[in-house]
């Protein structure tokens, strides 16, 4: 008897004695499929109350949604996880840190420096829209002053110029003249300049050891060793000596104005 044919036989003689099994009492004729109702009830309750918290679950989904976009470019985020790049970049370390630590210390470093606007916008918006004291449209002129007088402090004036231009605006008496469509480009421009900034002043005495290093080997006529070889690891003892993660990261805190 082949293999096939004994797995074939045994699989009848299991059919077989779940057949036993079976209650000989079942009626299978007056067995019948009871399928649950499905109702779909609209009771009339406070109009009022039920669209208004329609609306607040709305508001939610919206923000969840542009979150990551609020994150990226309306906080400090951009200058920290660029910045934390050429650190890694600048010690020729391709996969460490990993861009998942990068990202979380960039990412909580941007919650610890933009906690008192965020507590701004609770306390001052976010709180009298619950309680009913504001309108919709006003909590959202309070919920964006606090980034607006953020990203003033940190945008560079050039940068503004040039929107305003672009956007035709001739004459500016306050910030409330100045619209977060012409603001938000010019804080990432200026973002993008400062943390390019500092990434080169971390570039510069990583390129001097790797120069030394380089002439040294040439030097020596070892050619055919990689020069990264030997200044990988000067550099990793270099940037522990001096204790390089806390001076990059007190260094990015205290630039934020």
């Amino acid at each position: 008897m082949t293999l096939t044919s004994r797995h074939f036989k045994g699989l009848i003689i299991l059919a077989f004695l779940v057949i036993l099994m079976i209650p000989a009492n079942i009626d299978f004729a007056a067995t019948t499929l009871q399928i649950p109702d499905i109702n779909v009830t609209v009771s009339g309750g406070d109009g009022d109350v039920q669209i208004a918290n329609s609306i607040q679950i709305l508001i939610l989904l919206t923000v969840l949604s542009l979150a990551p976009s609020i994150l990226i470019m309306m906080t400090s985020f951009t200058r920290f996880i660029i910045v934390l790049g050429f650190v890694r970049r600048a010690l020729s370390l391709q996969a460490t840190p990993p861009n998942q630590t990068l990202i979380g210390l960039a990412l909580f470093l941007t919650l610890f420096v933009m906690a008192p606007v965020f507590t701004d916008v609770y306390e001052n918006a976010y709180v009298p829209l619950q309680e009913g004291t504001v309108s919709l449209e006003e909590a959202v002129d309070l919920a964006s002053d606090p980034f607006k007088e953020f990203m003033l402090a940190q945008v560079r004036s050039k940068d503004l110029a040039l929107f305003l231009d672009i956007a035709q605006v001739d004459e500016v008496n306050s910030n409330d003249d100045i619209s977060m469509a012409v603001l938000i480009p010019a804080f990432i421009l200026s973002e993008l300049k400062l943390s390019f900034e500092i990434g080169f002043l971390i570039f510069m005495p990583f390129i001097v050891v790797d120069m030394i290093v380089a002439s040294t080997l040439m030097a020596l006529g070892m050619m055919m060793l990689p020069p990264v070889m030997i200044s990988l690891p000067i550099k990793i003892l270099l940037f522990i000596l001096v204790d390089g993660w806390h001076l990059i990261v007190e260094k990015l805190v205290l630039s934020i104005r």
